[in-house]
């Protein structure tokens, strides 16, 4: 919980449909506008919170407190956070863990991100779910309180449809990534030895975890991030023995002019796309996105993997999905590898000649869970039966055949 020394401070959040949340603020001083998610992660706030992927959205945590373990630099997975404010229905700022260098409120005041407390969380929640996304405004500026000005500024907001974020969110410029993931105490658990053996890759900056630069590393990859805009030509210069496409947030559809370049780079290199990655393969395959009623957003989604019946527990963040029918129709010899079982949207997506494969939902997640990791080892295997000769396919490597 909050410890007040003064009278806390009044906050809004007013939804476009013209529901207001009264509670009180703490983070930044300010106003936040943006489409309204929810996650259902119990772990994970401080990941959660610096995910680029969420840029243009209030998020809105299901569990209840917020804040127990802190904040440390280690686990960020950007340099600041990109989303446009916090609501939870509980915060704490005297957190308990050896790791945390930070309370949740300190991290969110020195970043300028206004967050609401005390709130009927669930309430907002079910309103999400029954009525599907919609754009809102939180407030923690004590002189913009009137609640019927909120409410007219959540309106005319524009969505999220439409809006290229990942240019707001990319690098600027080229550069290495050499960090492994965390291993906790030295001595404390097993650790795997990098491979000896290392191979050149491109990965396309759409707003990455920087978890997943740690996992690409540990696997043995020497990194070179690069930004979204940046040509087939410029990465065919770079000389990769594969080209990897990130996540990312909002509409896939509105990223300028990737799609292009991913269709140039697919028939050459081996390629691996994660969630935003994964849309934008399937955009340049001649697939088709829509949008989710309230999308995936949290650390508990069953993705099953068709081929072998194993169900998966899955972190996503999405807001989109590839269209399972469009890409039947658009001709090109595509497997669809994984579901959603809770809606049967594709998770899942592999070429059955080329060395491509994707996946919708979050196997670098940290915390976790950890089921699906096995997909870099999987992507290196390809990499390394490419560049020995072998015309393997995404769909023989995503399929682990």
């Amino acid at each position: 919980m909050i410890s007040r020394k003064s009278p806390p401070r009044p906050a809004r959040l007013a939804l476009a449909d013209g529901t207001v949340y009264r509670g009180y603020g703490f983070g930044g001083e300010g106003v936040g506008v943006g489409e309204v998610c929810f996650n259902t992660s119990l772990t994970g706030y401080q990941e959660i919170l610096t995910d680029p992927s969420y840029a243009g959205q209030l998020v809105t945590m299901t569990y209840t407190q917020i804040g127990n373990t802190g904040v440390n630099p280690e686990d960020d997975e950007a340099d600041h956070p990109r989303l446009q404010g916090f609501v939870v229905k509980e915060p704490f700022d005297a957190p308990s863990n050896w790791r945390s260098r930070e309370s949740l409120p300190g991290f969110l005041e020195r970043f300028g991100i206004p967050a609401i407390a005390g709130i009927d969380t669930r309430a907002l929640v079910r309103r999400i779910r029954d009525h599907g996304f919609q754009n809102g405004v939180l407030s923690t500026d004590p002189s913009f309180q009137d609640e019927a000005l909120l409410v007219e500024r959540a309106r005319s907001a524009p969505p999220l449809d439409g809006r290229d974020l990942v240019a707001e969110v990319t690098c600027s410029k080229a550069y290495q990534w050499s960090a492994p993931a965390w291993q906790g105490i030295a001595g404390q658990l097993p650790r795997e030895p990098r491979p000896s053996s290392s191979f050149r890759l491109v990965a396309y900056d759409f707003g990455v975890k920087r978890n997943i630069l740690r996992l690409l590393f540990d696997e043995g990859f020497d990194v070179t991030v690069v930004p979204a805009r940046t040509s087939a030509e410029q990465v065919r210069a770079l000389r990769p023995d594969g080209v990897f496409l990130s996540n990312g947030p909002g509409d896939p559809r509105a990223v300028q002019g990737v799609r292009e370049q991913v269709r140039d780079l697919a028939g050459q290199y081996p390629l691996f796309g994660i969630c935003l990655g994964h849309q934008i393969l399937g955009l340049a395959l001649g697939g088709e996105i829509r949008k989710l009623k309230f999308g995936h957003h949290g650390g508990n989604q069953p993705g099953k993997d068709i081929a072998t019946g194993k169900v998966a527990i899955c972190a996503e963040n999405h807001g989109y999905a590839v269209d399972a029918d469009s890409l039947r129709r658009a001709g090109e010899p595509v497997e669809i590898t994984h579901v959603n079982l809770n809606d049967q949207t594709v998770e899942g997506l592999a070429h059955r000649v080329r060395p491509l494969f994707s996946v919708q939902y979050h196997p670098e997640a940290s915390p976790g869970p950890h089921d699906a990791r096995y997909f870099f080892r999987r992507f290196r295997e390809m990499v390394a039966r490419r560049k020995a000769g072998e015309l393997v396919s995404g769909a023989q490597i995503a399929m682990g055949s």
